[in-house]
């Protein structure tokens, strides 16, 4: 992400990364389907829920507006504080 968004800036186009947790999709039905999978996940989430696609969408949306027309090289995790429970807890 970082190394396009350096090659890519002289031409205005910028490179942004969403890394998204857990969400409710058809791709990790199982995971939150399954209550013996669902429950370490959510005990590991500090928001104590799943990710719901509207959670990500936002976020996308603002990403293909003018609104972000400075932001580029960024990783955003959407994931309900997951990674910064595991980096910090």
């Amino acid at each position: 992400t970082q190394v396009l968004a350096l090659e890519l800036a002289p031409a205005n186009i910028q490179v942004n990364c969403i890394a998204p947790g857990v969400i409710k999709t058809r791709f990790s039905q199982v995971l939150w389907q399954t209550p013996q999978l669902a429950e370490p996940i959510l005990k590991g989430t500090p928001l104590g829920r799943f990710g719901e696609p509207e959670d990500v969408a936002g976020l996308a949306l603002y990403l293909s507006s003018p609104a972000s027309d400075y932001v580029t090289g960024a990783v955003f995790v959407v994931d309900g504080g997951m990674n910064v429970a595991s980096t910090i807890g």
